[in-house]
């Protein structure tokens, strides 16, 4: 699905700003879960589009997207090709930052 937002403003004219990245992924008995950094979530909307598109990915079983902290909590049974998180979450108009 695509959406007419852009990378540099949500879809509820908030600006996008910046955060910090670190890394972070566990191991579980139900797959990997990885957490990243979403910049421009502001809403519901937001986090839904968000959601949508990285729970598209092959071998993603839950996303978990939370606007108020920009986290973005994945799980997948393998662990996920940061490319391929990237271009999700670019299509949903926002700019992946990094793992958190």
């Amino acid at each position: 699905m695509t959406t007419e937002q852009t990378n540099s403003s949500s879809c509820c004219g908030g600006s996008g700003g910046s955060c910090g990245s670190g890394a972070a992924a566990e191991v579980r008995d139900s797959g990997v879960t990885t957490v990243y950094q979403v910049s421009g979530m502001t809403c519901g909307h937001c986090e839904g589009a968000v959601s949508e598109e990285i729970s598209a990915l092959d071998g993603v079983s839950a996303v978990k997207a939370v606007a108020a902290t920009g986290e973005v909590t994945v799980t997948s049974a393998a662990p996920l090709d940061e490319a391929a998180v990237r271009a999700a979450v670019d299509e949903a108009g926002y700019e992946l930052v990094g793992r958190a």
